[in-house]
């Protein structure tokens, strides 16, 4: 009988761990399943989020350099000319693409009819690689709260069955599954909200990179 109470005392003392390793261990493989894919979304999320926060202080930097030393410079050629092969700033690869057309035309009203097509083209080329995972930052945030939902209430249908298998309504039978429903609710709220902040802040700072390739295009256009 002292032995009953005492197994009974050890199976409901590991049941009140509520640590976040137990509450992983203690759940069923579809609840893991949600608990892995959302730590996983946040993982790289935040991956993302470090990689663009880079990006943009790179070329914002290098944008303002190019530009400086361009309407500093004698002619648009002699800066071509003077250009390293290799060049990261997006700013500088449309430049160096315009400017490889410029040179090779011999009719300056083909030129005119060519030139803004070509600055267009290069300015969505430079766009998609600077957007690049902007999708799976939007993906993440509209979707992980509701992968996180079904791990709750796939947890909560776990605990009412416990509680119709045992026919006792005590809270501590109930417990552990609701806490590991509600764990899977916070780990899609966390990976959710960063990559809404994120997307929101980089897709703003990508029109204003926007806005800046396409003042600088025109008035290449208009000297040329």
């Amino acid at each position: 009988m002292e032995a009953d109470i005492t197994s009974q005392a050890v199976g409901l003392a590991s049941n009140t761990d509520f640590s976040i390793l137990k509450l992983f261990i203690r759940a069923d493989v579809i609840v893991k399943s949600v608990i892995i894919i959302l730590i996983a979304s946040s993982i790289y999320s935040w991956a993302i989020i470090f990689d663009k926060y880079k990006l943009f202080k790179n070329i914002n930097k290098s944008s303002e350099e190019f530009e400086e030393k361009f309407w500093k410079s004698k002619s648009a050629e002699t800066f071509y000319n003077n250009l390293p092969s290799n060049v990261s700033d997006p700013m500088a690869n449309i430049f160096k693409s315009c400017m490889q057309t410029v040179v090779k035309s011999r009719s300056r009203s083909s030129l005119t009819d060519k030139l803004p097509v070509i600055l267009e083209t290069n300015i969505d080329k430079e766009m998609i690689k600077i957007e690049k995972n902007y999708t799976f930052l939007a993906t993440v945030g509209s979707t992980a709260p509701f992968i996180g939902l079904f791990g709750t209430v796939w947890g909560i249908m776990n605990s009412f069955q416990s509680i119709a298998i045992s026919r006792n309504t005590s809270l501590a039978i109930v417990a552990p599954g609701i806490a590991e429903a509600l764990f899977a609710t916070a780990l899609g709220l966390l990976a959710a909200i960063p990559a809404v902040v994120a997307y929101n802040k980089f897709n703003s700072d990508s029109k204003k990179y926007l806005q800046k390739l396409e003042n600088f295009s025109k008035r290449f256009v208009s000297i040329i």
